[in-house]
């Protein structure tokens, strides 16, 4: 069945949140003295572990955001000596670095604009849904975006597939026209496979599939190369081939 409907999921697949937060988490290190002995790299996992772990508990609706950020920041600034009376300042300046820093995957504003004028777009989300209304704002993605789903929307997050189902209802699209591309195996690609859609899995830091037929990119250029892999065909009339 020919493609009509294109999903993407936001952080990590059009948005460079890995980027994004590494920059950020460098610069929030080199303004204090007991964060500078941290190593980058064992810090920023620590971060990313921690994110990845909260963040699950505050979709399940045991913190709220501001708790969860807190308990987030106590636990990765702790073993530096940082009490839990000065993380709301640090945290509040990090997040401040944070949206200064935002910026795109290469490619992805040049897909979004050559996907529109062919296919609807939606975005389906396990963030906030004003956070990223205001990151698509930001980036300048919002007047490709048709439809954006968060669990704000329904109640799950990704990858029940309640969520997909939404996606598509408020589209007009069904599962078998629809392709998503995401970065997470689990959110996304088993996720998508869960509510009958097609997933391409954006896999930039090279882990194997445990599903060979779920076709994988590396990247989101040359678009050539990505939009045949979403759609099957060549790059449509009038599409830029770059």
């Amino acid at each position: 069945m020919p493609i009509t409907t294109v999903l993407f999921d936001l952080d990590d697949t059009l948005f460079d949140h890995t980027g994004t937060a590494r920059a950020a988490l460098a610069a929030t290190a080199a303004a204090d003295a007991r964060l500078q002995v941290a190593d980058p790299e064992a810090l920023y996992q620590h971060y990313s572990e921690l994110l990845e772990e909260i963040h699950a508990q505050l979709l399940a609706g045991r913190y709220t955001y501001n708790e969860a950020r807190q308990l987030r920041f106590e636990c990765l600034l702790g073993p530096y000596g940082v009490g839990a009376a000065e993380v709301p300042a640090i945290a509040q300046a990090h997040y401040g670095r944070y949206q200064q820093l935002r910026r795109p995957l290469p490619g992805a504003r040049a897909l979004l604009e050559a996907l529109k004028p062919h296919y609807r777009i939606g975005i389906v989300t396990n963030n906030r849904t004003a956070e990223q209304v205001e990151k698509l704002h930001h980036l300048d993605m919002h007047p490709f975006v048709d439809v954006l789903i968060t669990p704000e929307d329904v109640g799950v997050p990704k990858p029940d597939p309640r969520i997909f189902a939404l996606a598509l209802a408020r589209l007009g699209a069904r599962p078998a026209e629809t392709v998503l591309v995401g970065d997470n195996w689990t959110a996304d690609v088993l996720g998508a496979l869960g509510a009958g859609i097609r997933p391409v899995w954006l896999n930039r830091t090279g882990p194997p599939r445990s599903l060979p037929h779920v076709l994988e990119i590396t990247s989101l250029v040359p678009l050539s190369a990505v939009w045949h892999a979403i759609t099957g065909r060549p790059v449509a009339v009038g599409a830029p081939a770059a």
